[in-house]
């Protein structure tokens, strides 16, 4: 969450300082364990509500300079290569009752449309990190690595050797660790009430093999073995996570979370896939 900028309105809304606070303060609350990505990726921003594409640092040629120069036949001409960012919108809506029990000391708000929100926006995220976007010209870490994926199977007792072997394949391939296990929150529940043979607690020795942190990763499909080296992945913010004022009646307030972002992979080696 970053201090809100103009476009967002929230000047307009009929929302008082503290209730604003209190719901700035619930996205935050909400919003940061969902962020997985974040965890594993490097982070550049925010760059503002202004910043509008990231550079891919190549160019493509032109065929010459404008129609009609004189004397440009040795020209060369290039177009530079960016890639632009994705605006994400995701509305949610606040009672005026609930703002004005804020204002009267209520200190346990009722803002469950804003909980899901802010659940839907970092999985946008999140899936967009690990998974890709197409419409926003995105490619995710598991559709770029190059490493065969590996079955987990239904035995959580052989995920350790599964994961194992993920790391292998990293060093082997020249990248450092420490790395981490992203992982969806289905397998993330059965490797933290999964206890080995000897009573040594799954969640433990997978965080051994690791080097790293087993991360719970709402938007992961299965799982994916990622370096933490940093260098490899770029997350790249403009508007960063923030809450705005769209319109309102007699009986609520509609407001979004909105971000603008894009995502590359620089080192497609860097991870490996868990199915």
């Amino acid at each position: 969450m970053t201090a809100p900028s103009d476009h967002l309105l929230r000047a307009h809304a009929p929302i008082p300082t503290e209730s604003w606070k209190a719901i700035d303060d619930e996205a935050r609350e909400r919003l940061t364990p969902l962020l997985a990505a974040r965890k594993v990726v490097d982070f550049v921003g925010a760059g503002g509500w202004h910043r509008s594409a990231y550079s891919l640092g190549r160019t493509t040629p032109l065929t010459g300079p404008p129609p009609g120069v004189g004397g440009a036949a040795d020209v060369r001409a290039l177009s530079r290569r960016v890639q632009p960012l994705a605006e994400v919108r995701v509305p949610f809506t606040v009672s005026r009752a609930e703002i004005d029990d804020v204002q009267r000391g209520a200190a346990d708000p009722d803002f469950d449309d804003l909980a899901r929100a802010a659940r839907v926006a970092a999985e946008i995220e999140n899936r967009a990190v690990f998974h890709g976007w197409p419409a926003a010209q995105v490619e995710g870490i598991a559709q770029n690595s190059p490493h065969p994926s590996l079955p987990l199977g239904d035995d959580c007792l052989a995920w350790p050797g599964v994961v194992a072997r993920g790391v292998d394949a990293l060093r082997r391939s020249g990248i450092g660790g420490p790395y981490s296990l992203c992982v969806n929150p289905d397998l993330y529940t059965t490797i933290v009430e999964s206890t080995e043979l000897g009573g040594y607690l799954l969640f433990d020795h997978l965080k051994n093999i690791l080097g790293g942190s087993v991360i719970w990763s709402p938007g992961v499909d299965s799982a994916v073995v990622v370096s933490e080296r940093g260098g490899d992945f770029v997350l790249d913010v403009g508007q960063d996570l923030s809450v705005g004022y769209s319109h309102h009646d007699a009986e609520s307030v509609s407001l979004y979370i909105e971000e603008s972002f894009t995502f590359r992979v620089l080192e497609p080696d860097a991870a490996v896939v868990l199915t």
